[in-house]
């Protein structure tokens, strides 16, 4: 497809040229000729524009090549951000081992995800990474891989500049985000619990790692070099050791979006609103409060590894859900 066919869009219309062999022609007359580069040139542009309108009279069919994801699986799309957090950080100074102003606009742009693409059921964000699981028999763009991933990839990326001024006030926003992803298909219930199982888990051993070394490195003067030769080969129950004998510090008091990261799922919040209320004998409206209930993504810092939390929330894996 992609070696028999040229695709422009101009102006809302898409034209399809076929491709051909005439320009190879002309660059080999051009050179038995001894034609001038500049005539030449102007040869292949003429040949280009002749070709477009040729094209643009034509109904070849486009054909999509996005891949389709198999019924029923869910859909994961993981988001994750290229220069963060080691370049991108250090630009922007952020506060080390964590930087919550950062996590909370992570979250923020994951909420505008999720409202945007309701049939997102959960999703979980840790560090520099967000993960959204889709509807196991979600019909969404037909299931194309390509359509979820430039979907949430774009809102995301637009939400992260967009808000970040509400975050991020006196530091200005430097360079422009960057974010990869990618779609992963799992079959069964199980299976997606074992991804976010895993997810969770490398977010308390990357943290508990970067707990122990940013206060080595802030507290005790080591440079990073010599932290990281001082933690080289020890265990959990090491790094808690040193992080309480050294620095007085209880790991398990740590904040838990630090430890845990952070889940976001949809639940019913009751938001009270100020709304104006006049009566027919009455001139003047009153003022009153008035308590809506909405669904919403809500981050929540707990436990996804055991089955309390989905025993609490068996929506989220509900066949129609």
């Amino acid at each position: 497809m992609w070696a028999h066919h040229v695709k422009w869009r101009m102006r809302g219309t898409q034209l399809y040229v076929r491709h051909t062999t005439l320009p190879i022609v002309l660059i080999y007359w051009s050179r038995l000729l001894q034609i001038p580069p500049s005539v030449m040139q102007s040869l292949v542009s003429i040949f280009t524009y002749i070709t477009k309108c040729k094209g643009s009279r034509r109904q070849d069919t486009y054909k999509d090549l996005s891949v389709t994801l198999l019924v029923p699986c869910y859909s994961n799309t993981t988001r994750k951000i290229l220069q963060f957090p080691s370049w991108f950080a250090e630009k922007h100074n952020f506060a080390k081992p964590n930087d919550s102003r950062a996590l909370h606009l992570m979250t923020k742009c994951a909420q505008t995800v999720m409202k945007e693409l309701e049939d997102i059921v959960i999703a979980y964000g840790q560090s520099d990474e967000y993960s959204f699981v889709f509807k196991r028999k979600s019909n969404w763009f037909k299931r194309r891989a390509s359509k979820f991933m430039t979907h949430v990839a774009s809102q995301f990326a637009s939400s992260f500049v967009f808000y970040w001024r509400d975050y991020f006030e006196d530091q200005p926003l430097l360079y422009p985000p960057g974010f990869d992803g990618r779609v992963i298909v799992y079959p069964s219930n199980q299976t997606l619990k074992d991804y976010l199982s895993w997810r969770q888990a490398d977010c308390h051993i990357n943290n508990l790692y970067n707990t122990v070394f940013w206060a080595l490195v802030q507290q005790s003067g080591l440079t990073p070099a010599q932290a990281q030769e001082r933690l080289q080969g020890t265990l959990a129950a090491d790094k808690n050791e040193i992080l309480f004998s050294e620095f007085n510090i209880n790991y398990n008091n740590e904040p838990l979006m630090y430890r845990k990261g952070t889940v976001l799922i949809w639940q019913k919040v009751g938001e009270v609103t100020t709304k104006e209320v006049k009566l027919p004998e009455e001139m003047q409206g009153k003022k009153m409060a008035v308590t809506r209930t909405r669904t919403k993504p809500v981050p929540l810092y707990c436990d996804i590894i055991g089955d309390a939390f989905w025993k609490e929330h068996p929506e989220i894996l509900d066949e129609d859900s």
